[in-house]
């Protein structure tokens, strides 16, 4: 007989779900990333998808633009500590100190991303002692579904480089 799996993991797993909906929207050509903040009460404060190359901006990232969103929509401007940003794919070294910066209180990831994660792949920016905020960290939930969101997309970009 399995154990009942406690509230807050099968919570995590629906927001997750969010999340690879909302990375179902990501603009042709871009990383297919899907994030949310979402507040204490558990509405969505702020999503986002990847952007780069639809914006020619390095910053548009599916994070970054859910924070600006969630900060923007939140009572105490920046300050997230009682949010959680949850992202299908491990957040890179530029969304991880956002969200630290942003003081998000959780984040929740899918994939791990063994070229440019930061929160404990290849960098662990959001556990760095020198930081003013360590968020808590839960990575893996419903990685295989994250992860399947990947695989379609750089094969396309394989292919259109001849490198297949």
């Amino acid at each position: 007989m399995a154990l009942p799996r406690p509230s807050r993991e099968l919570r995590d797993e629906d927001l997750m779900r969010q999340a690879i909906a909302v990375a179902a929207g990501t603009p042709d050509g871009d990383v297919p990333v899907g994030a949310l903040v979402v507040g204490p009460d558990g509405g969505v404060l702020g999503s986002g998808v990847n952007r780069r190359e639809a914006d020619s901006d390095p910053l548009a990232h599916a994070e970054v633009i859910a924070i600006r969103e969630a900060a923007a929509a939140h009572g105490d401007g920046w300050r997230l500590e009682d949010c959680t940003l949850v992202v299908t794919l491990e957040p890179c070294v530029m969304c991880a100190g956002t969200a630290v910066m942003a003081r998000v209180g959780r984040i929740v990831f899918g994939a791990w991303s063994p070229k440019t994660g930061a929160c404990g792949s290849i960098a662990d920016v959001v556990r760095e002692p020198a930081h003013p905020w360590t968020p808590q960290v839960t990575g893996g939930v419903l990685a295989e579904e994250c992860a399947n969101l990947l695989p379609s997309f750089f094969r396309a970009k394989r292919q259109e480089s001849g490198t297949v």
